[in-house]
């Protein structure tokens, strides 16, 4: 991806997330970074916030997402942060990493999904 974006990055909480038995009844640290390109011809140009979208929209998306109840795959958390970042018509691209940092070597997953325009219906 190239172009302006807004990002989070390294970003840990305390998530239920896992498909295991032992993983359901817990939480675990998760990272997250998060990479929000915007659409062309989105900046800022008067300094007022309401021009582009926010980091504070990521760190929120993030956190209702998983404040919702259990995830079970990585991939659905990654999944469903760039969809609901994608309502955005500001923002052309995401791209989602989620890293679980417990249960041994870190593993996850990593993401880029565009906004896909019309439809072939």
């Amino acid at each position: 991806m190239s172009g302006d974006a807004i990002f989070v990055r390294d970003y840990v909480i305390d998530c239920h997330i896992g498909v295991y038995a032992e993983e359901h009844g817990t939480t675990q640290k998760v990272r997250l970074t998060v990479d929000a390109y915007l659409a062309q011809g989105v900046h800022a140009t008067r300094d007022e916030m309401v021009e582009v979208p926010s980091y504070t929209d990521i760190i929120d998306a993030i956190d209702e997402i998983s404040g919702a109840g259990h995830i079970e795959l990585v991939e659905t958390f990654a999944e469903r942060i760039c969809a609901r970042l994608l309502n955005d018509k500001r923002i052309s691209s995401v791209r989602v990493r989620v890293e679980k940092l417990e249960r041994g070597p870190i593993r996850g997953v990593d993401i880029t999904r565009p906004r896909i325009t019309g439809s072939a219906r």
